[in-house]
């Protein structure tokens, strides 16, 4: 099977046009030249590759052709389909005392709906990327996302801690679909220049859900009239509300799987049973999972340094993420003694943060297609780093500016405002680290943004489980500082990748570069 129709997350990134475009109309040259005619078995092939069904030049059909307002509709519900899972992870963090009043369950065990919900987005694209790559972008995504609704009703009836964590973990495992597939969805409709201003937006949908869920969860939990089992019918309503809008708004966009219906049409309509396309023959079975989704992203893991490198980084920020559903409410509400929704407000600082880093990934899109376009074309992973040098400045500023303001006799404005910076620095570092990753892989990117996915939710999973005994024990202003020291120990992390990253990639077994 031809390269670019290979199973892997990856292939979206390049759409087929570019494979072997032989029209099927195409007469036979062999029989207008019969003393040059090749033999049978060229003819064969001849013959066969004459009905191989692909996209035409400025193909309507190809989603790379449709017009950008269509484009960015479909984008806008990509990011929501996503928003809808991000939205799940965090919203019910409020609920934490009111859950542990109901079951009768020890602080600790209560930040488990957390953990639990997070990490099945460890587990989940295990599934959905193969699945996504066999039957296409939506399917892939809609039952799922409809499966998460109903796993959200699920902890919401919940009676006991056991079915609470039960449905939250499979709620994750399902919401992570449209998490894990809808960056390979842009890549499917966006050119690789353009790619980056759309993964932009649509990670401010993908972190704007963890800051903004403690906000409606508290003001849901609070209310007589509703409580916290509300968190998850609210979070089930706007999850059913947005499967229904992208089940009949939402096309297909995997080239592959366009293409296949395609050939089946054309077979169809003509009576030829010649035309074919090779996704035809792309199944999905155990075998590739193992292979290909598990054990190909585990051994780059472990075996290329630029992955492992950027992995960690952007897992440590991400994880940081969810360390702060546990350490706002220590801070605003265990120290200052705010009310339960007040004590969630600054989570709005931080997402103001994710906000303003828009702008400073938005600032180095020009520069990057220049350098693109110096290069022929082919992505320059090293264009993407300088972002991340400002993404880490204000990422450290931050940890040690809310760390050592966190004490009541400092004004609130002061610790909020230092959750922007972490804001701001989270979103430039998380995005530039997965689009370095999908440019220096090319085919393989699939498999190294799993494993950053795979690392990043078992921390983020981990870190909220530690927060109270390491910020009770240890102080605020301690706790924020040593992760603020981790966070300066991978200041250097981009400045190596701009000066060895060509090197590196040379010597690795899993990139393009040849040259």
């Amino acid at each position: 099977m031809p390269s670019n129709y290979s199973s892997s997350i990856s292939s979206s990134q390049t759409q087929p046009t570019h494979a072997q475009p032989v029209s099927p109309h195409a007469s036979h040259h062999d029989e207008e030249n019969p003393s040059q005619a090749p033999p049978e078995k060229e003819q064969d092939e001849d013959e066969k590759n004459a009905y191989l069904v692909d996209w035409e030049p400025n193909d309507e059909a190809n989603p790379r052709n449709w017009s950008t307002s269509y484009k960015s509709w479909i984008t806008f519900q990509l990011g929501m389909l996503a928003l809808s899972a991000s939205l799940g992870s965090s919203i019910i963090s409020p609920a934490e005392d009111a859950i542990m009043a109901y079951t009768h369950i020890s602080s600790e065990v209560a930040v488990l709906p957390i953990s639990f919900y997070i990490l099945g987005f460890a587990f989940g694209p295990l599934l959905w990327a193969p699945v996504s790559e066999v039957w296409g972008r939506k399917w892939s995504m809609e039952p799922a996302v409809f499966c998460l609704g109903l796993f959200s009703i699920g902890t919401a009836t919940s009676t006991s801690a056991a079915s609470i964590l039960i449905t939250r973990f499979f709620g994750g495992v399902f919401g992570s679909a449209p998490v894990s597939n809808v960056s390979a969805a842009l890549g499917d409709i966006w050119a690789p220049k353009a790619r980056g201003t759309a993964v932009t937006f649509y990670a401010v949908a993908v972190v704007g859900g963890p800051t903004l869920g403690p906000v409606i969860g508290a003001a849901l939990t609070v209310n007589k009239h509703l409580g916290w089992r509300w968190t998850e019918y609210v979070e089930a309503i706007w999850v059913f509300s947005i499967f229904a809008v992208t089940i009949f708004c939402l096309p297909e966009l995997y080239g592959p799987v366009l293409l296949k219906r395609r050939a089946a049409s054309l077979r169809k309509s003509t009576g030829n049973s010649a035309y074919w396309h090779p996704h035809e023959n792309v199944k999905l079975d155990f075998k590739s999972i193992i292979t290909q989704h598990l054990a190909r992203p585990l051994r780059m893991l472990f075996t290329e340094p630029m992955v492992t490198c950027i992995a960690l980084y952007a897992s440590f920020v991400y994880a940081l993420l969810y360390l702060t559903l546990e350490v706002f409410p220590i801070v605003f509400a265990q120290m200052r003694h705010y009310s339960l929704v007040i004590s969630t407000l600054p989570f709005l600082g931080l997402f103001v943060g994710v906000l303003f880093a828009v702008l400073i990934n938005l600032a180095n899109q020009p520069r990057y297609m220049r350098i693109v376009d110096q290069n022929g074309g082919k992505p320059v992973p090293e264009a993407r780093l300088p972002p991340m040098l400002v993404g880490g400045l204000l990422f450290a500023i931050g940890l040690f500016w809310f760390g050592w303001t966190a004490a009541p006799q400092f004004s609130w404005v002061l610790p909020t405002v230092a959750a922007a910076f972490i804001g701001a620095g989270f979103n430039v570092i998380f995005q530039q680290c997965i689009n370095f990753l999908v440019d220096t892989y090319g085919l393989y990117a699939a498999s190294a943004v799993s494993a950053n996915t795979f690392l990043r939710s078992l921390l983020a999973s981990a870190f909220p489980l530690v927060a109270k005994p390491m910020f009770n024990h240890l102080g605020v202003g301690p706790a924020m500082s040593i992760l603020g020291g981790i966070a300066c120990l991978a200041l250097p992390v981009p400045l190596i990748f701009m000066k060895y990253g060509l090197r590196l990639r040379k010597m690795s077994k899993f990139t393009p570069v040849r040259d």
